[in-house]
């Protein structure tokens, strides 16, 4: 089988638009939440959320494209060409057929729906835009990340909610290995934080309410835990074969050893309460990598900040590594990032790959008064220097889809 490794990194998110920058905030436990006047101007009964910052966009695209992609392609184009230019991975005619894009997103571009909804009702059918179909479907981004880098391999978009991260990583490796394409721009995209949204997601009790302590109020693992912070951005790997990356001299972040994925038929939002969807993931995951619980060095947890998820996510790992899941470092980087639903996945592979380039885990903030039932070693609020040979990361979506990366430390000797 051919092995996969990891040769470009590209990240807009909550707490830093570049991997270094985001790196540095989460393992210092830098919180990206934030008040949104807006959300409070409209009414809302949640004011906050966890946005990205400093970024123009009109700036990065020019005021043509600004005004013909919606947010979502928007961010997703920004992470992979950072991505691109890390992995200093040329693009010619000899190889743009075996370069592909696998960009996913959870909801697609919902900005664009909501105006061109808008525009119906104030102005009539005839004013709808023609490019309100391309501005909202969720293969936008990667169809447009493939026109503007010229990439003409496989190219799709995965929508799997709050798994699609992990599940595009996961399939875009998948690709690699059958051959299908020698490297590919794999990860998640996220633009979701509209009133719209954050009303559904309220009015279901999913999403914290904590309007007077913005920063506070990701707490995953916490007994006062009471949701989870809306939040946006996008992240993007470069995975590439083995042999291909070492034939080109490319610099080499570490290896994707293991993918899993499976579906709790149960619910359209809950998790099963055993986790019973997630230990299959994870046990699939392990055996796809050729790994035992006990070689994993690290868990990057879904860790949402919901009483459901978080308690359920503990049981899955305590029944999938037994006595070791007390010994294994566990922490949830949405504690600072909030959930970029969709993106969330490929965020957090960015900081898995960065936990073992760095040997540092980084912290759960916020786990002041740890749940009983979340016993586990969540790294509470600091994080801590460690020997990191792999890490597992894990995503659970709405609709019970359960997906799960392991990364391992690249040597340079094989």
């Amino acid at each position: 089988m051919k092995r996969v490794v990891v040769t470009g990194l590209g990240i807009i998110c909550p707490v830093g638009n570049s991997p270094d920058e985001a790196w540095q905030n989460a393992s210092n436990g830098v919180s990206g939440a934030q008040h949104i006047p807006e959300f409070e101007e409209m009414g809302l009964e949640v004011t906050f959320g966890a946005p990205v910052k400093d970024f123009d966009p009109e700036a990065f695209l020019g005021r043509r494209e600004f005004r013909r992609t919606d947010r979502v392609t928007q961010l997703g184009l920004y992470a992979c060409k950072q991505a691109l230019e890390d992995s200093c991975l040329d693009v010619s005619q000899e190889n743009l057929w075996e370069i592909g894009v696998l960009m996913g997103t959870g909801i697609g571009g919902i900005q664009s729906l909501i105006d061109g909804i808008n525009t119906v009702n104030e102005k009539g059918v005839t004013s709808v835009s023609p490019l309100l179909l391309p501005m909202m479907l969720p293969d936008s981004p990667s169809g447009k990340i493939a026109i503007d880098l010229g990439l003409r391999g496989p190219n799709m978009a995965i929508a799997t909610a709050c798994a699609t991260g992990n599940n595009s990583i996961g399939e875009a490796c998948e690709m690699i290995r059958r051959g299908a394409a020698v490297a590919m721009l794999a990860g998640s995209t996220e633009a979701g934080m509209v009133p719209l949204a954050m009303s559904s997601l309220n009015n279901m009790q999913a999403i914290s309410r904590r309007n007077d302590d913005p920063q506070g109020a990701s707490r995953p693992f916490s007994l006062n835990r009471d949701g989870f912070v809306v939040a946006e951005g996008a992240a993007t790997l470069v995975l590439e074969e083995l042999e291909h990356a070492k034939a080109r001299g490319a610099h080499i972040y570490c290896e994707l050893i293991g993918y899993g994925s499976t579906c709790d038929a149960y619910h359209v939002t809950a998790p099963l309460e055993n986790g019973e969807g997630a230990q299959e993931a994870m046990r699939r995951a392990l055996k796809n990598a050729g790994l035992t619980p006990e070689d994993i060095s690290y868990i990057n947890a879904h860790g949402t900040s919901t009483k459901f998820n978080d308690s359920s996510e503990t049981k899955a790992i305590k029944a999938i590594f037994g006595e070791h899941a007390y010994n294994v470092p566990i922490s949830s980087t949405k504690s600072v990032t909030g959930h970029l639903m969709g993106a969330a996945g490929s965020v957090e592979a960015v900081f898995s790959v960065k936990t073992i380039t760095e040997q540092f885990i980084p912290p759960t903030i916020n786990l002041n008064e740890p749940d009983p039932d979340c016993d586990l070693n969540y790294v509470p609020n600091v994080g801590t220097a460690a020997e990191v040979e792999t890490v597992m990361s894990n995503s659970f979506g709405f609709g019970g889809h359960n997906a799960v990366l392991i990364f391992s430390k690249y040597n340079g000797n094989d």
